[in-house]
């Protein structure tokens, strides 16, 4: 299978809603379009890598340095640290989790996605 990212990233509609573009070793690659400023929340058992595509993404933490990212970079937060993801601008990215992690992690919020969808 062969993802063309431009094409799949203009397929997703909606801001902060992760699709599943594949899956391997039980883990899920995930596309998502993101702006403005998501919940704060932490993977109790997961890391979660973000990759940016394209755009700036920074990365606030409760403990420790925010990470500002552009487009090219990535960064891994570990399981059970706290982290809010913000695009000022619209921002594409790669995250990289095990398959079944939800999007807010410990919170349940309007923006948690139940049913993750796929990218055909």
């Amino acid at each position: 299978m062969v993802v063309d990212l431009a094409e799949a990233f203009a397929r997703i509609e909606e801001f902060w809603s992760p699709h599943v573009a594949a899956e391997l070793n039980g883990q899920h690659v995930k596309l998502a379009r993101l702006e403005g400023t998501f919940d704060w929340h932490h993977h109790e058992s997961a890391d979660e890598l973000f990759l940016v595509q394209e755009g700036e993404l920074t990365i606030r933490f409760r403990d420790r340095t925010d990470v500002h990212l552009t487009a090219g970079q990535f960064h891994v937060v570990p399981a059970g640290v706290d982290h809010q993801p913000v695009a000022d601008e619209e921002c594409h990215v790669l995250l990289f989790e095990p398959a079944g992690t939800l999007n807010t992690g410990n919170v349940d919020s309007e923006r948690t996605v139940e049913e993750e969808q796929r990218i055909e």
